[in-house]
């Protein structure tokens, strides 16, 4: 009886609402004429299992085997029977009914590319059925809520494994969308919706463990019962979206088109200032996006933001070495005893452990420089990694564009015996940063008499520049070259470094007849 009802329960859970005319119709309505039927006889089954626990508690000990007794029993054995078929092809019948089901859900989803919509529902009730019940929660409130109320918003599906991200991660994202400066104001036009996916076809204790944990701590909208999600729609995500385990945020516009196949890492660089995160938007932030302190230090800790908001001139540096380090330090807190402004910031190295960990609490002690917590020093790099992996997506490379360029070098310097300093100048869109790795540091500040008087008509960015390349070109030059690009194809994008002064160029579209 007990496995009848489970096949019952299965049925019901089915998404009956994706039912369309045609062979799918008689195939749910065989189905359903079948359970009626085991119902009949689950009913049945119990009334006679009822009836012979009544009479085996008043009959005597020895009526127990008597002839009413031993037809009794043969009527139950009988029912066992008949509901062992009946659940033999219920069974089979619901397996197939769900099979066609899901079948026609996954080339529903696949029609929805080609599909124009007046808005998102469609789309979100293919992903999210609400039929039977409220497929989505407010994490932050634990309220249950419908598809429906996310219609005409820019819906972002954040999936990942029930784990979600590593913690420095989840800080990230919370700060770029909860903690933006323009959340207050974009708050009602996009919601986050987390799709926990498990590694395999089910789910396991610990998925289903840390799922709970993570969905009363997060401030988004998540799925509710992950468990019920359809595996049509399992598939669809896997297989059309690109979905390996690794989380991915994919962004439906008001109408339920996609627009971003991954707009996790642009969420991550501008937070809400990209809204909607479209693809297209992407390409729009980084097409006048150069290189600039603002750049690399945006959003990981007020007291840069300060720095740079001020143009101070500022200084990233990094090693393992703590003896260079400490050389470095002596050396600069010599330059600023001269008069030099400049603020230094230790920074680690891309891979920053437990080493970095303990010389920035030792620097903490000694005083070295203004050092970040390591949880700055974690976001800072990863957000540069983001960087990075936006930029390929677009298809750049970095010997097209000096942007991916430098952030890659940044992100491959972490030789621990050799360190490294990044130079600049705050401000929006000051792009004069210059890079020193390994001796070239240590020279420059041995050196510092030579190049310090150059300071106040150069600038210091410039002054080093001139130390370092004695043809450097004071201020930017008139040197210009034309790139020709075919009909119909979009001219290039990338930050391109003039030869001469080694500052960014400007682009500009020339028509020719």
């Amino acid at each position: 009886m007990m496995d009848v009802a489970m096949c019952i329960i299965k049925f019901e859970y089915l998404p009956l609402q994706h039912v369309e005319p045609g062979n799918d119709i008689f195939l749910v309505r065989d189905t359903k004429s079948r359970i009626y039927e085991a119902a009949y006889w689950i009913t049945r089954s119990c009334l006679a299992c009822f009836s012979q626990v009544m009479d085996f508690t008043a009959k005597k000990h020895d009526q127990v085997y008597s002839d009413s007794a031993i037809i009794a029993a043969w009527e139950l054995s009988s029912l066992a029977y008949r509901l062992s078929g009946i659940c033999c092809n219920l069974r089979r019948q619901v397996d197939l009914c769900h099979k066609e089901l899901e079948r026609n859900l996954y080339d529903r989803l696949l029609d929805l590319a080609r599909e124009e919509n007046i808005d998102n529902q469609k789309t979100l009730t293919l992903f999210f059925p609400s039929k039977n019940y409220l497929p989505l929660k407010d994490c932050s409130t634990e309220v249950k809520l419908r598809g429906s109320e996310l219609k005409n918003k820019t819906v972002l599906l954040l999936i990942s494994k029930p784990q979600l991200l590593n913690p420095i991660d989840i800080y990230l994202l919370v700060q770029q969308t909860c903690d933006h400066p323009l959340n207050e104001r974009l708050r009602e036009s996009y919601k986050i919706v987390w799709i926990p996916l498990p590694s395999s076809d089910t789910w396991t204790e610990a998925e289903e463990s840390s799922f709970n944990f993570m969905s009363d701590s997060l401030p988004w909208n998540a799925v509710r019962k992950p468990r019920l999600l359809s595996s049509a729609v399992v598939k669809y995500i896997r297989e059309q979206w690109n979905y390996k385990d690794e989380p991915i945020m994919v962004a439906l516009d008001s109408k339920g088109k996609v627009t971003n196949y991954n707009a996790l890492d642009m969420i991550n660089i501008w937070g809400a200032q990209a809204y909607p995160f479209s693809a297209s938007k992407e390409e729009e932030l980084w097409q006048d996006q150069n290189l600039t302190m603002q750049l690399l230090l945006d959003g990981i800790n007020p007291l840069l933001a300060y720095w740079v908001e001020q143009g101070k001139n500022i200084c990233l540096y990094g090693s393992e070495n703590l003896v260079w380090i400490q050389q470095f330090n002596d050396k600069i807190t010599e330059i600023k005893r001269a008069g030099l402004q400049l603020e230094t910031i230790y920074v680690g190295n891309s891979q920053s452990g437990e080493n970095v960990k303990q010389i920035m609490a030792r620097g903490g002690e000694k005083s070295l420089s203004d050092p970040l917590s390591f949880t700055n020093v974690q976001h800072f790099w990863v957000r540069l990694e983001t960087m990075r992996r936006s930029k390929l997506r677009l298809g750049k490379t970095p010997s097209s564009d000096h942007v991916l360029a430098e952030l890659s070098t940044l992100l491959d310097m972490d030789d621990r015996e050799e360190g490294w300093a990044v130079i600049g100048c705050g401000g929006s869109s000051s792009t004069d940063i210059l890079r020193l790795q390994g001796m070239q540091v240590m020279e420059f500040l041995r050196k510092c008499s030579e190049w310090r008087e150059n300071i106040t008509n150069l600038g210091l960015h410039g002054a080093l520049r001139n130390f370092l390349d004695p043809h450097f070109v004071e201020g930017s030059c008139n040197h210009s070259y034309f790139v020709s690009s075919r009909e119909n194809e979009r001219p290039s994008q990338g930050t391109v470094m003039c030869q001469v002064c080694k500052r960014p160029m400007k682009n500009f579209v020339v028509y020719q007849p």
